[in-house]
């Protein structure tokens, strides 16, 4: 068990220094430092072993922390690992880019700073890449199954690992040239390495899994063709559909969506050459949105050489603690402070853009903004808070509506909730028989760690159907789950 004096006597709550900042943004590298290990340990010291963990509800995954964090305070490494990949694929990814709600979770953080779980987390399975643990696994017998996955995302990549292992024949659909989804050209170098990709992806085609790349389903490939070459398919295309900017002067030159903005820069970072590619290099930059991908812009224009950066956010400023509506052991709406907005840049909040203003070449010149508080209908404009700010690039970050309608999702014929997603049953199948729907194109926006658990979840049920007969793949969530998050 874990030891009952380590809260007690490791009170603070240490994280890994980030690199400085004037280094940090002259390149692409990720922004931590490692950690020293005897510093890791104190501080997976500090997990309680609760009688009830509720660090595990918290996680959609399931993860079983107080025992991973209890074997890498005593240095079982190997041990570590599997209790670890017994529930997520992926821990380098989770740990690197989930906000860990499992943190909010914690019941050491009633009163305390919680566990740095995710640090624990993301350390246990760079140790074990690096000491040769993470090996091929290979089923124990073939199938004669077959199964299509499109998209190669974190959802559709552990709908294939573990699809594969349960012994059928599976092929990973990519519209890119390399696989990844948004893991390879939508999350900046700096957030994680693309060296943390490959060295699973590598994993993954050792096991068997197949990837067909530049095949763009739904152009190149009909959804008929899909049907009639496999015996199910997953469609894991994730929420594509970006949320627009309504306002007069939306159509100008140098107004563009944040993910037509950041795939180029980081190919770019990769050392590909992009053709036409807008940079922020010399301009005012601002960027809609407060969110992770508002974030990523923000630390992408500072290594690109912005002259400013400005975030605007139509939500008032945060709480720097858990507020009353936020309840533990929810996810609270909280004032964050990520590496990208460490490295400079104006974070305005309560802020409405009703004008983008451009010059008399057509390109964007400046932003109107006026403030906005909460009334009756909505948000409402405060009356005398007009002002401008210059930008000769404005990116959108606000979000994303579903996925992208025409094509694949039109070819195969399956039907859509109410939130313009992909409706699935209880078993995630669509209203097409042998069609599955995993991640953020039946669930709608949401986090790694939600895409990663429906993916093994649509796993357990597609072998399920295919053997006719219970699966042992595990299945840690319902489809109609909704997260711990206000």
């Amino acid at each position: 068990m874990a030891d009952p004096q380590g809260f007690l006597k490791t009170r603070e709550r240490e994280l890994p220094r980030r690199r400085p900042v004037p280094v940090r943004i002259r390149d692409w590298k990720e922004v931590y430092e490692d950690q020293p290990v005897p510093e890791l340990q104190r501080q997976a010291g500090r997990c309680m072993d609760c009688g009830i963990p509720f660090c595990h509800s918290g996680c959609p995954l399931g993860n079983l922390i107080p025992e991973w964090n209890d074997l890498a305070r005593r240095g079982e490494w190997r041990e570590a690992i599997e209790r670890l990949h017994a529930t997520n694929n992926f821990p380098e990814f989770t740990g690197r880019l989930c906000p860990a709600p499992c943190e909010s979770a914690c019941v050491l953080g009633i009163n305390q700073p919680p566990v740095t779980i995710k640090q624990v987390e993301v350390s246990i399975i760079d140790r074990a890449f690096e000491n040769g643990l993470v090996l091929p696994v290979s089923p124990e017998r073939l199938s004669g199954k077959t199964v299509a996955v499109v998209g190669s995302g974190p959802s559709g990549l552990a709908a294939a690992q573990q699809l594969t292992r349960a012994g059928h024949t599976v092929a990973v659909y990519e519209r890119a040239d390399q696989p990844g989804g948004l893991l390879r050209y939508g999350i900046p170098e700096f957030k994680m390495e693309k060296s943390v990709l490959d060295r699973r992806i590598a994993q993954m085609k050792s096991e068997g899994t197949r990837f067909r790349t530049n095949v763009h389903v739904g152009h190149d490939l009909t959804g008929a063709d899909l049907r009639k070459r496999f015996d199910a398919v997953v469609v894991a295309v994730g929420a594509t559909v970006p949320r627009d900017l309504p306002v007069p002067g939306r159509e100008l030159d140098g107004v563009m969506q944040a993910m037509d903005f950041l795939p180029p820069a980081n190919r770019v970072a990769l050392g590909q050459t992009v053709e036409g590619q807008v940079t922020a290099a010399g301009k005012d930059v601002v960027v809609i949105g407060g969110g992770d991908t508002g974030a990523d812009c923000i630390g992408t224009a500072h290594r690109q050489g912005a002259r400013s950066v400005t975030s605007l956010e139509i939500m008032p400023q945060p709480p720097r603690d858990r507020a009353d509506a936020h309840p533990w052991p929810t996810f609270p709406m909280l004032f964050r402070v990520a590496s990208a907005h460490e490295e400079g840049g104006d974070r305005v909040y309560a802020t409405s853009t009703s004008e983008v203003v451009g010059d008399e070449d057509g390109r964007v010149r400046a932003l109107r903004l006026h403030e906005v508080k909460r009334g009756e209908n909505g948000f409402e404009k405060v009356e005398g808070s007009d002002r401008e700010v210059p930008a000769q690039l404005v990116l959108l970050a606000m979000g994303f509506l579903g996925p992208q309608p025409e094509g694949l999702l039109e070819q195969l014929g399956v039907e859509k909730d109410e939130r313009s997603n992909v409706a699935r049953d209880g078993q995630f199948m669509s209203s097409v028989p042998g069609v599955f729907v995993a991640g953020d194109a039946g669930r709608g926006q949401s986090l790694i760690v939600w895409a990663i658990a429906e993916g093994r979840s649509v796993a357990h049920e597609v072998d399920a159907w295919l053997m006719h007969k219970s699966s042992r793949l595990p299945r840690p969530v319902n489809p109609h789950d909704r997260p711990l998050m206000a």
